[in-house]
């Protein structure tokens, strides 16, 4: 039965197949009409084809899909990793880089802020990657825009105390707000209002941070890159957790 059914399958195929490709006057209408019933009653009979179809095309779309983002890791390592706008924290020189994405006025940013908090404390050899990704409002613009002039004055430390302080801050944060605490932190602000008058470095970062998020499908923030993988979402502490170890072990989010 199973070797009728092959049959009549590639019996069918190879109809819509030769309709598809031959040209408009290839077949008269009667032989069309044939044609089309042939592939309408065999899809009828047997509709567990179509099934099957649309998981072989979704298991297809999911494998482009990945070696896309894989060739985009690849080709992209430069900005992804050692890109002049990021702010880097914890270990520098660390085993492990785990790259953070996120909105300042992204509740579920917010909320990641103590995973990768723990995560510095109880991981000396991780290093973190932070890049603004202001998509959800103008006002998200403004607060990144003066956060990539702390970066580029500010030490480690000093920038992880901003942005900490500026993620507490409730309500919509844009650039009064974010002004107001990289003052408080103690940044100055002649060398403050000079770093955030270099417009295009600003337009820069943006445009590098887009098209990243961009190639790598990246539908929301927080979304990090860690290894082989894109993870979206404020997924917590312990699956960080459980993907930073398995990098170690295997070079994977995910080990065999």
């Amino acid at each position: 039965m199973r070797k009728s059914v092959t049959g009549l399958m590639l019996g069918v195929a190879v109809a819509a197949m030769t309709l598809a490709a031959a040209p408009s006057a290839a077949f008269d209408a009667k032989q069309k009409g044939e044609i089309e019933q042939l592939i309408k009653d065999y899809l009828i009979r047997n509709p567990e084809v179509i099934q099957e179809a649309l998981i072989e095309l979704d298991r297809r779309q999911r494998d482009a899909e990945m070696a896309a983002r894989q060739k985009m890791l690849k080709d992209e390592a430069p900005a992804l990793y050692s890109s002049k706008f990021n702010a880097v924290i914890g270990n520098p020189s660390g085993d492990v880089t785990l790259v953070e994405f996120f909105d300042y006025n992204c509740g579920f940013c917010k909320r990641a802020v103590a995973d990768l908090e723990r995560l510095m404390k109880e991981d000396p050899k991780l290093k973190i990657v932070l890049k603004d990704l202001p998509i959800l409002s103008a006002a998200s613009r403004d607060a990144a825009a003066v956060a990539l002039a702390v970066k580029a004055i500010a030490k480690p430390d000093k920038f992880w105390e901003f942005h900490t302080k500026l993620m507490a801050r409730t309500g919509q944060i844009g650039k009064a707000q974010a002004l107001e605490v990289a003052l408080a932190v103690g940044i100055d602000k002649a060398r403050l209002e000079e770093e955030m008058g270099k417009l295009d470095l600003v337009k820069q970062a943006f445009e590098e941070s887009r098209k990243l998020a961009d190639g790598l499908a990246m539908t929301g923030t927080p979304a990090y890159v860690l290894a082989d993988e894109v993870v979206v979402g404020a997924v917590g502490y312990a699956q960080l957790k459980a993907r930073i170890d398995n990098v170690r072990k295997c070079g994977k989010n995910q080990c065999e």
